[in-house]
């Protein structure tokens, strides 16, 4: 029976509010993985993890649409090439040479990249209360990755991380707004061609690891992370996202990405110990402001 109208939208919050706390905890798994596999490493063993389970029970779906797969491989392999694979080969690149106060704040610019990029490309405009919303919820992102601090905020400085972050905020954004043209494709079939697509880009750069002998080959915590990393953040939180997509468009969707920073903080407080501040309060309660100020006019 098709869900009401209604129920689309509590719908598309359930599944991208699960996206983001997936995508937070990949921030606390990114942490306990330091020093037991390498950023390049992890990215190709979470793909390949990912690959391997999802093949356990797609492969029949993947036969009755390899007609439709064939005719999009080309979009299919870009969605897994830019949105799951430089990503977060970006992302991981862009901490080892800048803070992740700038990679949190610059990350809260990919709502915007949305909002820009629909615009210019599909001249759909964004409301008010959706520039209002993203406003918000980037204070509070601010204020998260911070520290509270006004000193510290204005302090940052531009560097070779940051130039790299920023090209994984345009990447997710793009991606985000391609999705739009995805084919009429089971999710199965779409999330394993992707993955196959994200494992195989990240080979090359994880071979350049290994030859320039910066890689760290998975300890048994290291392992642990990737099996997190394989079943939450690459399989569960990127069907949410597609599906979330679908319901509500990207414009709308797009402002629950700045739930990740705010999920991180909490989930590091809960598992890494770390010290939960008044500010992380007012954070949170600026970026659910921003959702819901966003969303009252969707």
């Amino acid at each position: 029976m098709p869900l009401r109208a209604s129920a689309l939208p509590l719908r598309a919050y359930l599944f991208l509010t699960i996206t983001a706390l997936s995508w937070g905890a990949n921030a606390v798994a990114g942490k306990l993985a330091v020093g037991h596999i390498s950023p390049m490493m992890l990215t190709s063993v979470r793909w390949g993890l990912a690959l391997m389970i999802l093949l356990t029970f797609t492969l029949p779906q993947l036969r009755r649409d390899r007609q439709t797969i064939r005719a999009n491989l080309p979009l299919l392999v870009a969605y897994g090439m830019v949105g799951f694979a430089f990503f977060n080969i970006l992302l991981y690149s862009a901490l080892e040479f800048t803070t992740a106060i700038n990679v949190a704040i610059e990350q809260a610019g990919m709502p915007m990249v949305i909002f820009l990029a629909n615009f210019l490309l599909f001249r759909i405009r964004a409301r008010p209360a959706q520039v209002a919303g993203f406003a918000l919820t980037v204070a509070g992102v601010a204020i998260t990755a911070s520290g509270g601090s006004l000193a510290r905020l204005l302090a940052l400085e531009l560097n070779r991380g940051d130039a790299l972050m920023l090209l994984a905020v345009f990447c997710y954004g793009g991606y985000t707004v391609a999705l739009r043209y995805k084919p009429k494709l089971h999710w199965q079939s779409m999330i394993t061609v992707m993955a196959a697509s994200a494992f195989a880009t990240s080979l090359p750069f994880t071979a350049f690891e290994i030859a320039r002998d910066s890689v760290i080959w998975p300890d048994a915590t290291g392992w642990t992370v990737a099996a997190f990393t394989a079943v939450f953040p690459s399989l569960v939180a990127q069907v949410m996202f597609i599906k979330g997509n679908e319901l509500i468009g990207s414009n709308r969707a797009g402002i629950f990405i700045n739930l990740v920073p705010i999920f991180g903080t909490l989930l590091s407080v809960m598992i890494l110990g770390e010290m939960l501040e008044v500010y992380h309060v007012v954070a949170l309660g600026l970026v659910l402001g921003g959702i819901w100020l966003a969303e009252r006019r969707g």
